[in-house]
């Protein structure tokens, strides 16, 4: 095992994938020389060369159109975005191209496309910088949407998506990517398409992705230090779409209470995606209302408020008092 930070265990993964295709390309503005603003692709040009580790000029357009093509004749991009809020100028391409041309094709012409997003807030940035447009993306037939809160999940994780014939937009927390972990990297890993329980518990489930699987395991330990009978189960959900809500239904049969946890704005949410559905599966194992605890309905704030915007732990305990307290 090795102790990686996201951030480095992101850069192994993608070190992996490309010295086993060479058919894998990474792509993006300043990912060769600088190594990405997040130094996730450092080192790889340099190792690689710029024929397999491409700067591209400042148009996130022209980055998703050219990984069509590309992958028309048989690669694989990856695509860096750098910030959450700068990959609209590429949606158009992404939502009429990218998702479309596998099942257009009726499966004759593969799209093995990653575009990493780094994505969420905590890092003391502004708009554009810190969003969480995810639902925009699970929204899209044709994607696969998916994201990674750990080292390890981010190591195989990617090189999972890589593999994937189908687009898979690849979100990063990116106030999470100076956090250590192991890393077993020859470790069996987890099917790419499957949420897991990261903290079994009996009395509530709290459901989350991302940045927000931290904070939740962070609740969880301190509800039961406050209460030992207080055992919260905690729900990395991991992909995003598909959803994959059977650990998530199990848990809610046995426990009979679900917060979801999102940076997120609340309104046509993942997180109220996944209530209905839990509503839907669990409506008589119920024992109180699904209840969100997520952002705003606001654009992000300015860096000084962001510390209100965001869930927090007391955000996440206030929720799990009040679904108890039902």
């Amino acid at each position: 095992m090795t102790k990686l930070t996201l951030s480095k265990a992101l850069n192994e993964g993608l070190r992996a994938a490309m010295e086993r295709d060479p058919k894998v390309l990474v792509m993006g503005e300043d990912v060769g020389k600088l190594g990405g603003v997040f130094r996730v692709t450092d080192g790889l040009q340099k190792d690689f060369g710029e024929q397999r580790v491409l700067d591209t000029p400042l148009a996130e357009s022209g980055i998703i159109g050219t990984a069509v093509g590309l992958a028309i004749r048989g690669f694989r991009p990856v695509c860096e975005i750098q910030f959450d809020g700068f990959v609209f100028p590429g949606y158009d391409q992404i939502v009429s191209q990218l998702a479309k041309l596998h099942f257009r094709s009726q499966g004759r012409i593969p799209m093995p496309v990653v575009v990493r997003i780094p994505f969420g807030g905590g890092i003391g940035a502004v708009e554009h910088h810190s969003e969480s447009p995810e639902a925009l993306f699970a929204h899209v037939a044709g994607l696969k949407v998916v994201a990674c809160s750990n080292p390890a999940d981010a190591y195989w994780m990617l090189q999972q998506a890589i593999a994937c014939d189908d687009p898979v937009i690849f979100f990063e927390p990116k106030r999470r990517y100076w956090e250590k972990a192991e890393v077993d990297t020859d470790a069996e890993p987890a099917p790419l398409f499957a949420a897991r329980v990261v903290r079994p518990g009996s009395t509530l489930t709290l459901a989350t992705y991302g940045p927000m699987v931290t904070t939740c395991l962070e609740a969880a330990v301190a509800a039961a230090d406050d209460d030992p009978a207080r055992d919260l189960e905690v729900i990395d959900l991991r992909t995003l779409s598909p959803l994959d809500l059977a650990p998530v239904v199990e848990s809610v049969r046995r426990t009979g209470h679900l917060v979801v946890v999102s940076e997120a704005p609340s309104e046509v949410s993942v997180a109220a995606e996944v209530a209905a559905r839990v509503q839907e599966e669990c409506f008589h194992s119920l024992e109180a209302p699904v209840l969100r605890v997520t952002g705003f309905d606001t654009p992000y704030p300015p860096a000084k408020c962001e510390d209100d915007y965001l869930p927090d732990l007391d955000r996440v305990l206030d929720a799990v008092d009040r679904s108890l307290a039902w």
